[in-house]
């Protein structure tokens, strides 16, 4: 969740988590008013808080991202607590935040079962990128949120961790609580939210070096989704990265901010050049030159580790839940 203060001096708040006792009061210690809050997506992780947190602001406008649906039943806004929205139109600046905060519109035809939909904003005063799935920043350390508790219960050597050992003994050594045990179950947990099934929790180390400290899209969401249309991204990430002069960003989930440059941005899609077979050939210049060759590290996944979510991938697709992934610009 990302809250901004207006000239108004109102509040604007851009994917509201858990209206928790704790998140409430830290809203209200602001001291402003909120005035609008925003569902970027139409994704269920977002989209169920966004009712109960604006039943505590009631005076606030809802504004949502268009296309709204779910799954397995496609229920109404309404169903989920959110009544009299407005939604939020691609690069529209009549909204009442228009001359502080623009907005972009990825609109995918349905990747399968329904559309991809996702709303990037650009704080202008801050040069701020805010998106909510479309790129994550993984930090090396866990962050402070997560407690000990839970690094230290995803360390030890469970059934999962057997299961994809490989082959390899699997230690019955009890966890204590030191960093080292910390930063494995803070490896391992990554790597299975990431992945799914990744193919070795004994020794996450290799695979988690390749995944943190970069701007990376999320191996789910460039599989299942980005994949499947390809042109409709590289449209929404081109009219990003050439109208907004965005120094840091702000992703949804992971870290956050991320001090990231529009070349950033645009290297954590370096696998839609191969997807889309071409080579940022209408903008030559040396630093798109250099971005395409950053893209191909930023978008390397270890294909041990991404085998579990390709046959995840293949079989939605041969049940018709999502689209075949693209390959090459189509005609």
């Amino acid at each position: 969740m990302t809250v901004i203060k207006l000239k108004s001096g109102g509040l604007w708040v851009h994917a509201p988590i858990a209206p928790t006792k704790e998140c409430i009061q830290l809203v209200k210690e602001l001291g402003a008013p909120v005035e609008y809050i925003i569902l970027p997506t139409f994704a269920y992780e977002h989209k169920i808080f966004v009712g109960p947190f604006s039943r505590e602001f009631p005076r606030a406008q809802v504004w949502v991202a268009p296309r709204q649906w779910s799954w397995p039943v496609n229920l109404p806004l309404e169903f989920f607590g959110i009544f009299r929205s407005k939604i939020l139109e691609d690069e529209d600046s009549s909204t009442p935040w228009g001359d502080e905060i623009e907005q972009k519109v990825l609109s995918s035809p349905e990747v399968g079962i329904g559309p991809y939909v996702e709303v990037a904003f650009y704080h202008k005063r801050t040069r701020t990128l805010l998106v909510t799935d479309a790129v994550i920043y993984v930090p090396r350390q866990p962050p402070e949120c997560i407690s000990k508790e839970s690094l230290l219960s995803s360390a030890k050597n469970g059934l999962a961790v057997k299961l994809l050992s490989k082959g390899k003994e699997v230690s019955g050594e009890p966890v204590v609580d030191n960093n080292t045990y910390r930063q494995k179950g803070w490896e391992r947990m990554v790597l299975q939210i990431l992945f799914l099934g990744p193919s070795n929790l004994l020794e996450p180390k290799a695979s988690f070096s390749q995944m943190s400290q970069k701007l990376i899209v999320s191996p789910i969401v460039k599989t299942l989704v980005f994949s499947k249309v390809p042109e409709k991204v590289r449209d929404w990430i081109d009219r990003i990265a050439r109208d907004w002069r965005f120094k840091r960003i702000i992703p949804a989930h992971f870290a956050a901010p991320i001090n990231a440059s529009s070349s950033d941005f645009l290297a954590a899609f370096g696998f839609l050049d191969d997807l889309l077979g071409e080579r940022y050939v209408t903008r030559p210049s040396l630093s798109l030159l250099f971005t395409s060759l950053l893209g191909k590290a930023a978008s390397y996944f270890p294909p041990d580790d991404m085998r579990t979510l390709s046959s995840l991938d293949q079989f939605l697709v041969s049940v018709g839940a999502v689209k075949k992934t693209v390959s090459g610009r189509k005609k």
